[in-house]
């Protein structure tokens, strides 16, 4: 998610709590709050005024996934509960500056959405959001350029970086559960069965029943998709197919899908759960 200047301006407001739309939120309080997000500051003499603070945080958010799970989280309607503040009147004058960036915010079932109005729609963090490392740093990258691309237009590029997504996704994920990865040679299938039988998600496995099985197979089947289409319709090679929006938004938000259900089932697997 990128913002402009001006829009990060007016979320620090919301941030800070300073235009008293939302609680206000002090020097320590803004720090426990950033430090969720990568951070890793203390609150001591010499400490920034809060609003500078604030905005410096913003902008190394800015650009990455985080950025929208932070607003979720300022903006969460519980935040609202016992204060005389309006939830509805905090996100009007956030959506006012939004919208002039292709975002908006909706509440449904309860829940705060970040909707990108003229992209794709499916939001995916991942768990080191915030991180430093190339590899994380990257994945960030295919984040923002895919859904920044198909805004512009540029349809086949988007295809290319929710196929680079995913490969680094799945790259990720082997280095931390084969102490011993296979280099990768650039066959996305291969790559994925190799992840999907570390993350025990085998179709032929005698205790998976026939809906889920179902399922599980038509995980692979996505992969194959995507790399088929990557290769016809990206900018990786000479294109064989010219992609409309709708395949570039189908595309982008399959590799968001999927990338985000196999972060979770790790996730699962670390916690014991089944």
């Amino acid at each position: 998610m990128k913002i402009s200047a001006r829009t990060l301006t007016a979320l620090g407001q919301i941030v800070t709590g300073n235009n008293g739309l939302t609680t206000y939120r002090s020097g320590p309080e803004l720090v426990r709050l950033f430090n969720d997000y990568g951070a890793n500051d203390s609150y001591r003499q010499g400490f920034p005024s809060r609003w500078q603070y604030a905005e410096d945080h913003l902008r190394r958010l800015n650009n990455t996934p985080a950025l929208a799970a932070l607003i979720r989280e300022v903006l969460d309607p519980r935040e609202f509960l016992g204060t005389p503040l309006s939830h509805q009147a905090a996100c009007d004058y956030l959506n006012g500056w939004l919208r002039y960036d292709g975002y908006e915010l909706a509440v449904e079932n309860g829940s705060l959405k970040v909707r990108d109005i003229e992209g794709a729609n499916v939001e995916f963090a991942h768990p080191f959001a915030g991180s430093d490392e190339d590899g994380h740093i990257f994945i960030d990258q295919q984040l923002a350029k895919a859904d920044e691309k198909i805004r512009e237009g540029d349809f086949d590029g988007a295809i290319t970086n929710a196929r680079s997504l995913l490969e680094a996704v799945l790259t990720e994920l082997e280095h931390q559960l084969d102490e011993n990865p296979e280099s990768y040679d650039g066959d996305l299938p291969r790559l994925y069965k190799h992840v999907q039988k570390l993350l025990n998600l085998e179709p032929a496995r005698p205790d998976v029943e026939g809906p889920l099985k179902q399922v599980l197979t038509g995980l692979a089947s996505i992969v194959s998709g995507l790399s088929g289409l990557s290769n016809k319709m990206g900018d990786r090679h000479v294109r064989s197919y010219k992609p409309d929006k709708r395949h570039a938004v189908l595309v982008v938000n399959a590799a968001k899908t999927l990338a985000g259900f196999l972060f979770d089932t790790h996730r699962s697997r670390r916690s014991g759960a089944s």
